[in-house]
């Protein structure tokens, strides 16, 4: 397995390798939960490495490389699991004459599905236009479009979450024996629900955890914090565009409560900063993380570092085991 640095800890597994070359060394059905957000093919150009999906030399070769991918994830994931997709439409174009997009969601789905998996689920995760428009100076987004002519508009698009399930029966059911507990959002839930909060009574009556499972389960996801994400900037280096924008941590702690149980493996495939590992550890999960591009890993060590109170880098792998 060819890692340029690694760091295994009680808490985590994370790697500074291709995802490729890491995920065979990987045992059948060891992982029980993923969660990540692929290279948006045609969007950005993550890094200069020919390791980089990213770097596909068009979309039919993106999507002939991601099928390699998406078929290797299904053989690790334990029958009856999920995974989870974080992605969006891909604009076609900047130039503010018409320009389309691609139903990069709607190419994901037919992929899985031809790969074995069953689609279960899309989650729309709403976006904030101004937001939008200032992060990627989409010119269909700016006001000067809809004053000179508004045909050439286009709409802040709702990142999705799209869940696919490993097709067999799940031999460990994921339990809530009290109910939901805690709810990852800006709503706020109504104050004499909190009597209710870990009932062990008949779950019939559990108010608390069924009012946040009545947020969970509508597809349209329009209170998640998007400001509440890792520090990500001192990840960037010269080669990065302005798409680093990880994960929400509401999202993540969504999925990882849905879809996995307390000590299993959350596995990112395309780790970036590390939200995932960080939201699956801070969860109570076994985090694992491979990252291509080194600038990422070290952040994500920061950041891992920040949430667990340890200096990483001052320890061996050795000294974390006797510990």
């Amino acid at each position: 397995m060819a890692v340029l640095d690694q760091l295994i800890t009680p808490e985590f597994a994370i790697y500074n390798g291709d995802s490729m070359e890491v995920m065979p060394t990987m045992p059948d059905g060891s992982v029980h939960l993923s969660l990540y957000s692929p290279p948006f093919a045609g969007l950005y150009q993550y890094s200069s490495s020919e390791r980089d999906l990213s770097n596909s030399t068009g979309y039919p070769e993106f999507l002939e490389h991601y099928a390699f991918f998406v078929r290797e994830l299904y053989r690790l994931t334990m029958p009856g699991r999920m995974t989870a997709v974080h992605c969006m439409d891909i604009p076609t174009g900047n130039t503010g004459k018409g320009d389309g997009l691609r139903d990069f969601p709607g190419d994901l789905i037919r992929l899985h599905e031809a790969e074995g998996w069953q689609y279960v689920a899309r989650y729309h995760v709403w976006k904030e236009p101004l937001t939008v428009r200032n992060r990627t100076m989409v010119k269909s987004l700016a006001h000067k479009t809809i004053v000179d002519d508004s045909s050439r508009c286009s709409v802040a698009s709702a990142d999705y979450l799209l869940v696919f399930r490993r097709k067999g029966e799940n031999p460990v059911p994921i339990a809530h024996p009290n109910g939901l507990m805690e709810y990852a959002g800006e709503r706020q839930m109504p104050s004499e629900l909190a009597k209710y909060r870990g009932w062990q009574g008949n779950q019939i009556e559990n108010r608390y955890s069924h009012w946040i499972w009545r947020q969970y389960a509508s597809a349209f996801w329009d209170d998640v914090r998007l400001d509440r994400v890792l520090p990500f900037r001192p990840a960037r280096d010269e080669e990065d565009e302005k798409h680093v924008h990880p994960l929400q941590l509401d999202v993540i702690e969504r999925a990882v409560i849905l879809w996995s149980n307390p000590g299993e493996t959350v596995l990112t495939p395309f780790m970036g900063v590390g939200s995932e590992v960080y939201g699956a550890v801070q969860n109570g999960r076994l985090g694992v993380g491979i990252e291509l591009k080194p600038s990422y890993y070290r952040q994500t060590v920061k950041n891992l570092e920040a949430l667990l109170g340890r200096d990483y880098r001052e320890d061996s792998w050795l000294d974390l085991v006797e510990a």
